[in-house]
């Protein structure tokens, strides 16, 4: 029988199709053998039918729009979770530790030293974050962001010097030099005029400008 079986298939694919296929497979062998009535064929029939009709309705369902869209919305939540990027200066540490190579230890020195500056004006400036590798920072810089918005400014025309000692990248004589100059100046008007004036670097002008104002 099983033999059978497997010669009905073969002809489906050996012989072409024609108006009445299953008909003509009949009669072939009925006058081989008459070993297979019509009832079987019949069956065989509306097996294939039916197999045919499910088949197409899986295909239909797992195919074309259906998948390329399921695929597509999975990819695009994937992607959007792996670039989704970090504002350190409003990040808690459960945000922070988040990234590639942060853990509890250095997300709390993150912050902590976020405190110290006053914020964050630069993502590099998280170099200067103790203990914190130069490879992590390289896997990090491109998911981090520094909203400069968010730094506490002094105001150099009312400070005094507690207070403008609490801006990290001045040291003493630079301290003493600016207080000294706007006593006798009055006013400073920006940053341009202290680098003009010799009171301090152009370098030193970019990393202390985003925690001064002048107003």
């Amino acid at each position: 029988m099983l033999l059978i079986v497997i010669i009905i298939i073969g002809f489906r694919y050996v012989i072409p199709d024609t108006a009445n296929p299953i008909e003509d497979l009949t009669d072939s062998l009925l006058i081989a053998g008459n070993t297979i009535t019509k009832d079987t064929v019949t069956k065989y029939k509306t097996y294939s039918s039916v197999s045919s009709s499910i088949n197409s309705k899986f295909f239909a369902s797992y195919s074309g729009k259906k998948i390329s869209r399921s695929i597509v919305q999975k990819g695009s939540q994937y992607s959007s979770k792996q670039q989704q990027i970090i504002e350190i200066n409003r990040s808690d540490s459960a945000t922070l530790v988040r990234l590639p190579g942060i853990g509890p230890v250095l997300s709390a020195r993150i912050i902590k030293y976020r405190n110290l500056l006053g914020g964050y004006a630069r993502v590099e400036q998280l170099n200067e974050v103790y203990g914190l590798p130069p490879e992590t920072f390289e896997l990090i810089k491109n998911r981090i962001t520094a909203d400069s918005t968010f730094i506490t400014r002094i105001n150099i025309n009312t400070t005094d010097y507690k207070e403008l000692s609490q801006i990290r990248y001045l040291d003493k004589y630079e301290l003493s030099s600016i207080l000294k100059y706007r006593q006798l100046k009055g006013k400073i008007e920006g940053m341009t005029e202290l680098v003009d004036k010799k009171i301090i670097s152009k370098e030193k002008a970019l990393k202390v400008g985003p925690y001064l104002k002048f107003n």
